[in-house]
């Protein structure tokens, strides 16, 4: 079984939550357990807040939901003039700071964490994880067959 959803959205803070809901949403109807939700969610929230702070001109952004039987991959692509990675900090974030603690946590959340750039044409966060699924739902039933 494969579900997928692209959202194109406005580079508004408000387009945040509404990703973050529709992606929980969809997780949670299919069977996906609300821990895995719940990390996918809040990965996904930092993913967009990076592309608000950082992809630089642009009216939108896209986010990418993949769910492939029990993997989820996310991509998150502004459509700016890119952003160098390299550049982050990947340390421990100072626990002073109010900001700079998305990409551990992204880490954090998910099992596998990437970011491309393209000059000139945007960025990518990926993001994936596999997921758990709730005996009997529609997610555990396609897997495993029972469908």
């Amino acid at each position: 079984m494969e579900i997928s959803l692209a959202l194109n959205l406005p580079r508004d803070e408000l387009s945040v939550p509404v990703a973050r809901r529709i992606v929980d949403a969809s997780m949670r109807t299919v069977g996906v357990e609300d821990a895995c939700v719940d990390d996918v969610a809040l990965a996904l929230s930092e993913a967009c807040t990076n592309v608000l702070q950082h992809s630089g001109p642009g009216d939108e952004y896209v986010v990418a939901l993949r769910l492939d039987d029990a993997v989820c991959s996310i991509e998150v692509r502004d459509l700016g003039h890119g952003f160098d990675f390299d550049t982050l900090d990947t340390g421990a974030p100072d626990t002073d700071e109010e900001r700079g603690r998305g990409v551990a946590l992204m880490r954090l959340l998910v099992d596998r964490v990437q970011f491309e750039s393209k000059p000139e044409s945007g960025s990518v966060v990926h993001l994936e994880k596999q997921l758990n699924y709730a005996d009997g739902s529609l997610l555990d039933r396609a897997i495993t067959g029972g469908l």
